[in-house]
């Protein structure tokens, strides 16, 4: 049975194909021949901050080119899987298997384990990555999509880097002990504490778990966990990052909450283990999440507490977020977990139908970047804007379809 997301959810597919996966990204000015690094760290990182920001599209100009992005492979592997199993009737194979091609011929080396990084470089003021730099967001992205292809198709290449993945995880990205648990360092370059990063690392590390049942991977996801369970605050936030020496913490309060509450989600169910304190965290972080991080209309917040610009990676967060939580109170037995179920994927359709009428080019089937109270931010990014969303609307497909076959 067909839902009100068919339709989006087709053009979308029809438009990533047009575009053979590749795309621009917000990120991509160092792909430019023109030697930004040259003037240092810190003019590269303006060039890419003011870049980002520009609604003009000067790519081309300046010599950058659409490129896939293992981050963005990744996710629409994992999209065109859910959607194989979804409708075994298609034919997905060709675009998974393209994919997952990608993906095994772009593992960054030198490392313990596999393991991936953004095709561009990046800079910060005081930080600058090469491409494919390898990361654990990039790194739990990626395997989620590969570990999707493999438990569809069963292909031991698949299976060996789900597996060595885990081994980036322990023995290339630096930990940060404490007695609440630990945290995993986002990149093997620099040990720091971003939450969202340990807790998807940790997330991949459960993934492997489910599949081998080392007790050791269990545990240690388990720790990142409740590291993060312990940096909530009252109010049902999460900022995003410690600063392990002087305790103070980078209040950046976005999307990141979704991959949190997503995350901890995720480590329970595929460690079988319901964490002290756990389903109250995410419990608590959802409401804050839905009162202070969306409008009712669907519109989400930039960064709580500030309104613009509105981001296509946020709006295709909460849908995940919602839809996520859905199923999951529906699988509970716990008493209103229906209902509960029922207000999740009412939101989730909310935030949905808000991007489709602010956020969509619906002649070409594509998402755009931003919306400003005065303008648009309309390019098309690949990885940031349209690879989200065609896992947010397969998602979403996947809950409405569901929840028709039970009326």
């Amino acid at each position: 049975m067909g839902t009100n997301y068919d339709i989006p959810l087709k053009k979308l597919q029809d438009y990533i194909a047009s575009e053979h996966f590749a795309g621009y990204d917000p990120y991509d000015i160092l792909t430019s021949p023109i030697p930004f690094r040259f003037f240092g760290t810190y003019a590269a990182a303006v060039a890419t901050q003011l870049h980002k920001r520009n609604p003009i599209n000067l790519r081309p100009l300046l010599g950058i080119h659409k490129a896939m992005n293992p981050k963005g492979a990744g996710l629409l592997l994992y999209a065109y899987a859910t959607l194989q199993a979804q409708h075994p009737r298609e034919d997905y194979s060709g675009a998974m298997e393209y994919l997952f091609g990608f993906l095994r011929d772009h593992v960054s080396k030198g490392f313990n384990g596999a393991c991936w990084g953004y095709n561009f470089a990046w800079a910060s003021p005081g930080k600058y990555l090469p491409p494919y730099a390898p990361s654990g967001v990039v790194t739990a992205f990626v395997v989620k999509g590969i570990y999707a292809y493999y438990r569809l198709t069963n292909d031991p290449a698949a299976l060996n880097l789900v597996l060595s993945s885990k081994d980036f995880i322990l023995k290339d990205l630096p930990d940060t002990v404490d007695q609440t648990g630990v945290c995993i360092s986002y990149t093997p370059f620099k040990k720091d504490c971003c939450y969202n990063a340990s807790l998807l690392a940790a997330e991949t590390l459960a993934r492997c778990y489910s599949i081998t049942g080392d007790e050791s991977l269990k545990s240690k996801a388990l720790d990142a966990a409740r590291f993060v369970i312990a940096r909530q605050h009252d109010d049902g936030r999460w900022n995003y990052s410690l600063d392990d020496k002087t305790g103070k913490e980078r209040a950046q309060v976005d999307f990141h909450q979704g991959y949190v509450i997503d995350s901890l989600t995720y480590i329970q169910q595929l460690t079988g283990t319901e964490l002290q304190g756990g389903e109250e965290a995410i419990r608590n972080g959802l409401e804050f999440y839905r009162t202070c991080q969306f409008l009712e209309s669907g519109q989400s917040l930039f960064r709580f507490p500030q309104q613009y610009p509105v981001d296509i990676h946020n709006q295709a967060q909460g849908i995940l977020t919602y839809c996520r939580q859905s199923l999951a109170a529906e699988r509970s037995s716990k008493s209103g977990g229906r209902l509960l179920a029922s207000s999740h994927a009412s939101f989730a359709e909310t935030i949905a139908r808000w991007t489709l009428h602010h956020l969509y080019n619906s002649k070409r089937g594509y998402f755009y970047y931003r919306k400003y109270p005065a303008f648009t931010h309309r390019i098309p990014y690949m990885r940031w804007s349209n690879a989200w969303m065609l896992v947010a609307l397969t998602e979403l497909q996947e809950l409405m379809e569901m929840k028709s076959n039970e009326c």
